[in-house]
């Protein structure tokens, strides 16, 4: 049950490359046995068990970020016997981030097989460490009775939140002047106007417990340059954002908070695709069956909320059934040159994914 881990993670698929990867994803798919396995219209791959009216997604996506990792499989250490929880490790780009939830969610529905009155169908969505053009299209296709998104979070945690993102370039202007007048430049402005918007930052955090509920600001770049009668600088500032506050929201923020003076000149562009936060519901029939799932093996399930942004914000708004996040790795290894995944984590997600489809298909038989 591991083929269809190390073969994937073997098909090495940065974001804009994921071609060869899809193709391998769909030959494997059309060998475990799915009723149908393509290639959709945004270039994911997509497997199908099952023709019956109650759906249920899974969607995890097929990119990586760039930087290739050698694909290597160690061998359990010391070889016997095994302290529990060793085992062998797999090494590669997206072992954890996001190939190994995929390839969970793929072999779980191979061993299920198709059930009567039901459908599943595994998407490897393309794109999503840049914009999620992959889980857009599948947005618009799909209408599921339940939906689990493939993010590592560990075999025994289910994650029930991802905050949003919202992303600007804030650029500063002003007349030149003489470099001898003392007069404030459009970079010393710049550093004044961070400092308004983490000050709000600041106060809106004061009172918040949790991380979650938090603005988590950060400053990714700044430059500025000087022409023969205007000078600038620019900061690229993003946020990731809790529930409460929208992108419009953030927006608004930045715009009354970053007032025009006389002398300078704020310009606040939005950059690339704003998400809103998303939070599950945690009484539902979906956390139900994953809760009696975990402790199927052995494990008392946890929750957990997340700091960053996934496929969730995404689908979950429009298809507005009971979702979850799931998915086996550690995703402190996420974009790391260490990135990697153990084999008994994987095959506990394997069985814990085949428990939930079965509770599902049973629970709503009664």
């Amino acid at each position: 049950m591991s083929e269809t881990l190390v073969g994937l993670v073997s098909q090495y698929s940065p974001s804009g490359q994921e071609r060869g990867a899809v193709e391998w994803l769909v030959a494997r798919m059309k060998s475990l046995g799915y009723d149908d396995a393509f290639i959709d219209e945004a270039g994911n791959a997509v497997g199908v068990m099952g023709t019956g009216g109650k759906q249920i997604v899974l969607l995890g996506h097929i990119d990586t970020v760039a930087g290739e990792i050698k694909v290597a499989l160690t061998p359990p250490s010391p070889p016997a016997p095994l302290p529990q929880g060793e085992g062998s490790v797999l090494y590669g780009r997206g072992a954890a981030d996001a190939k190994g939830p995929l390839a969970s969610f793929v072999d779980a529905v191979a061993k299920v097989g198709a059930r009567d009155g039901w459908q599943f169908v595994v998407i490897g969505a393309v794109e999503e460490e840049r914009d999620s053009e992959g889980a857009r299209f599948a947005a618009a296709q799909y209408k599921p009775d339940f939906a689990i998104i493939g993010e590592p979070n560990q075999w025994d945690r289910i994650a029930l939140g991802y905050k949003g993102s919202a992303w600007a370039n804030v650029t500063v202007k002003r007349g030149q002047v003489h470099t001898a007048s003392g007069e404030e430049t459009a970079a010393e402005a710049a550093v004044g106007v961070w400092l308004k918007v983490k000050a709000y930052v600041d106060a809106f955090n004061a009172d918040k417990q949790k991380i979650f509920d938090k603005l988590l600001l950060t400053l990714r770049g700044m430059e500025s340059d000087s022409n023969d009668f205007e000078q600038w600088a620019r900061l690229k500032i993003g946020v990731r954002l809790p529930v409460e506050v929208s992108p419009e929201d953030w927006y608004k923020v930045l715009h009354e908070t970053l007032k025009v003076s006389e002398t300078f000149r704020v310009f606040i562009e939005p950059t690339g695709f704003a998400v809103p936060a998303w939070k599950c519901e945690k009484n539902s029939q979906l956390v139900r069956a994953f809760l009696s799932g975990i402790r199927s093996q052995g494990r008392e399930p946890r929750f957990v909320y997340k700091t960053g942004t996934a496929d969730l914000n995404i689908v979950a708004p429009v298809w507005g059934c009971p979702a979850v996040v799931y998915g086996p790795g550690d995703s402190a290894l996420d974009h790391t040159p260490n990135e990697h995944i153990r084999l008994d984590e994987f095959h506990k997600a394997v069985e814990i994914l085949i428990c939930v489809l079965q509770k599902l298909v049973l629970d709503l038989r009664k």
